[in-house]
């Protein structure tokens, strides 16, 4: 018996065939409607064969037919009504409409009338018999599969490519003898040569692609949507290559969609945005899913006049009424990149500008320490770009000179003032300090947005726009510089660079978490003495954060490589899992980036730091553009050291120790004491003992008022802090008079939201109701950090405590983010 696949099992399909077909470019012609919370409109696809197919033709052979009856065996047991198809494929049922002859997307939809069943669409991911079925079930169409969900799809047709004015040009190829005459070959064509053109053409191709989005079309397609997927087909067309190359997919998205979030700014005026979901953009457009579908896109989107529309696009868009209370933005994108990384944000967003010529004075400094170190690094570009052609930056001799590429700020309007006094100053010092670092910006400007308080981290990158918290705000400059840097080293680390394999996140947070202590550091021009002692400082706060994590989370879940010598493969299809990709506590999870960035910290150690960021370049300089496992770095490093190997240090010990096993590596448990002799650390164990002889003391005097000039406590940075805090929650217990001493000496609730995470801890454990509306702030207004209080107040069996979690949340499940309102529920109920 098959059962139901269930949407919310541990494992997110990937579902699109990238073997037989592979989008190259996706134009998309949308409407934002916040009356009724939907976007919709149109999305034309333009593909290239796939490897796998081309592969089997060259070889004289079409064993992938049989993945194709695989499919139809898939769907056998299905209830639709199928106008002009195969009567093999579908039972004679006629309850469900999921078959249509209509237009659609890339990404299959949900759809409540659905019965795909758990087997059947696992078949599709990792089957062994994907390519190799020997049952002759005749000839079938070709099915194309795309990932979508939670979308409604309305109509695919193909798109009359030929039709363009000026597009002759891509039909005097030598290339078309023989197959001109057929139409349907020419428009396939077409658009071959069109994805195909040289990047020094760009320009004329994304003409050209926008152009032919707008063609009529010639035909619509049947489509059938199930809960991961989208699966279109053309009467009669068995080949991938015969499959039309140009398609428009008209649809909606559902107000329900998890791919986007529809909620309230911090002023009260109402936005969208992309908010980093687990199930990736497959509720916001159908699209191919797995990495290796990289791809360029460009985008118009229509929404009411005083919004504005931010998204991962090259150019900063300005917008062009259409009619009265219209607006259009169009964005577009030259480098091919994961479906995964587009990204939206629609919201009455100010832009917070420059207001001092004090702060551009200090920023005019840091630009200038900062170009010469890279300048070293231009030997290595010199060399060929190892990706598929584009407009590349790091051949661009201005590009690679450009220490500070372009930026904007915006901000709801009640936060233009926070943005103004931090932010706005950081990022050109940020920026400068990543150039100085690895060199050339992988992307040619940045748009930084702070988004609303439902959103569930402290920042994401996309290509050109980063997402930050309003949590990294209060509290001085230190969280919204290392949250900031963190974010900008992704721009190599995450999306320059991707991982082949998804489930090797560790490639992505681990380097990003590595690095942003280095751009930091050089951000606020420390000494060389005061950055050992804040990295040795931070190190062990990350320690212990690990520690702790790896005593309270599933083993399966703290494994950096959990597909282990399976990495990285995929079935015939090209189709996937990315595995615990849909576990709703993973997403609270820090394994990946404390075990990866210990994992590189122990590498720099062995090597030398000044090598180690030299083989970061070269490694950055080889690999931009394109998709990586682990062995692609770890065994460069390695050749480029070779004495490392002599010591025993190989990619399969690496693996073996960091990688592929769950608990604290042991190279790790070796070096934990170390950081408790740094000159920071030893601060902070100074002032704890002072907090505890007080506490002491008033506990034994108890009716005696403690003299505020009885005991000086030191100033301390905010790590320490962190620290300081820690250590005093492992104390059993601290009285109330203390609690209130100590939140007044450090001004507790002006300080940033790791500090005033721990302040909150404290108030919990030891029951301190006056610190009571601390909590309820932080819930609040730190929703990408208060998951874990909701736990600690449930925790504690204590009847006022566990009310004001309750409280909380009633007052932000509406609009907090899904996998947290899940988690959190599970805590409270």
């Amino acid at each position: 018996m098959e059962t139901q696949l269930d949407p919310m099992k541990d494992d997110l399909p990937l579902m699109a065939n990238t073997s037989y077909m592979l989008v190259k470019h996706y134009v998309l012609d949308l409407d934002v409607d916040f009356k009724s919370k939907v976007i919709e409109g149109s999305i034309v696809l333009f593909f290239e064969t796939g490897s796998q197919y081309r592969k089997t033709i060259s070889a004289g052979k079409e064993c992938c037919q049989s993945q194709f009856d695989e499919t139809c065996k898939m769907r056998a047991s299905e209830p639709c009504h199928i106008p002009m198809i195969n009567v093999s494929t579908c039972s004679s049922k006629t309850e469900c409409n999921d078959f249509a002859v209509s237009g659609k997307e890339e990404e299959a939809t949900s759809d409540e009338n659905s019965n795909h069943s758990n087997n059947e669409q696992a078949s599709g991911i990792s089957s062994s018999k994907d390519c190799c079925d020997i049952e002759d079930h005749g000839n079938k169409d070709f099915l194309l599969v795309l990932d979508c969900c939670d979308l409604s799809v309305l109509k695919v047709e193909e798109v009359n490519v030929a039709a363009v004015s000026g597009i002759e040009k891509f039909t005097r190829s030598a290339k078309l003898t023989g197959v001109s005459k057929e139409l349907e070959n020419l428009r396939n064509q077409i658009v071959h040569e069109l994805v195909t053109l040289p990047a020094d053409r760009w320009k004329e191709q994304l003409y050209y692609f926008t152009h032919c989005s707008q063609a009529p079309g010639c035909g619509e397609l049947l489509f059938s949507t199930g809960t991961w997927s989208l699966e279109i087909r053309k009467s009669g067309i068995q080949s991938p290559a015969d499959f039309p190359h140009a398609i428009r997919i008209w649809y909606k998205t559902k107000p329900e969609g998890r791919s986007v979030t529809w909620t309230t700014d911090q002023s009260g005026r109402p936005c969208v945005y992309t908010m980093g979901s687990p199930i990736n953009n497959r509720a916001l457009f159908p699209c191919q899913e797995p990495p290796i579908a990289l791809s360029t896109w460009q985008a118009s989107v229509r929404t009411a006049a005083g919004f504005v529309v931010l998204m991962s696009g090259e150019n900063s868009a300005e917008p062009v009424q259409l009619q009265e209370g219209v607006l259009s933005w169009y964005y577009y994108v030259s480098m091919p990149m994961p479906a995964s990384t587009f990204t939206i944000a629609v919201g009455c967003w100010q832009e917070v500008k420059q207001q001092s010529f004090k702060q551009k004075a200090a920023i005019g400094t840091n630009t200038e320490v900062s170009l010469p170190s890279s300048q070293t690094d231009l030997r290595w570009h010199e060399e060929i770009c190892g990706h598929v052609e584009y407009p590349c930056r790091f051949q661009n001799p201005a590009a690679r000179l450009q220490a500070i590429i372009p930026y904007r700020v915006f901000a709801p309007l009640c936060l233009m003032e926070s943005c103004e006094e931090y932010l706005l100053q950081l990022v050109p010092q940020c920026l400068s300090a990543a150039y100085a670092t690895l060199g050339t910006h992988p992307f040619s400007r940045l748009d930084v947005l702070i988004v609303p308080s439902n959103f569930s981290s402290l920042g994401m990158a996309s290509p050109h726009i980063i997402f930050l918290s309003q949590s990294v705000l209060p509290g001085g400059s230190h969280l919204c510089g290392t949250r900031l840097c963190h974010e900008i080293a992704h721009a190599w680390f995450g999306l320059a660079i991707g991982a082949r394999d998804w489930t090797e996140e560790w490639i992505s947070e681990g380097f990003a978490t590595f690095l942003e202590d280095i751009f930091w550091a050089r951000a606020q021009q420390l000494s060389r003495d005061e950055i050992k002692g804040q990295q040795e400082l931070k190190a062990l706060l990350r320690w212990r954060r690990l520690r702790d994590e790896v005593q309270n989370s599933e083993e399966e879940l703290q494994v950096l490589r959990p597909k282990k010598e399976s990495t990285g493969e995929v079935s015939e299809s090209g189709a996937s899992v990315v595995k615990y990709g849909l576990k709703a506590e993973k997403i609270f999870m820090q394994v990946h980036y404390l075990k990866g960035y210990f994992l590189l910290r122990s590498l720099a150690r062995k090597i030398g730091e000044v090598s180690y960021l030299a083989s970061l370049r070269k490694f950055v300089v080889k690999f931009h553009g394109q998709l990586v496992l682990s062995q692609d770095f770890l065994s460069m490093l390695l050749e480029d050291i070779p004495k490392q190997k002599q010591s025993g240090l190989t990619v399969e010990s690496i693996f073996q120790n960091w990688l592929d096993t769950s608990g604290i590596p042991k190279p790790l448990l070796e070096e934990g004491e170390t950081w408790k002799e740094c000159q920071l650390v030893q601060q902070v164990s100074g002032e704890v003992t002072k907090w505890i002889q007080t506490n002491q003391t008033i506990r034994k005097s108890s009716k005696k008022k403690m003299k505020q000039d009885e005991v000086v406590f030191q100033q301390l940075l905010p790590d320490q802090l962190v620290l300081l805090l820690e250590f005093l929650l492992e104390e059993k217990t601290l009285c109330p008079r203390i609690l209130q001493c100590l939140e007044r000496t450090y001004q507790l609730r002006e300080q940033d939201a790791e500090v005033r995470h721990r302040w909150c801890e404290l108030v919990i454990k030891h029951k301190y109701e006056p610190g009571y509306g601390d909590i309820e702030r932080f819930l609040r207004e730190d929703q990408a950090m208060g998951v874990y209080l909701y736990g600690e107040l449930m925790v504690n069996e204590d009847a006022k405590q566990q009310e004001l979690a309750r409280k909380c949340f009633a007052a932000a499940q509406e609009h907090m983010d899904a996998s947290s309102a899940k988690v959190v529920a599970e805590m409270l109920f």
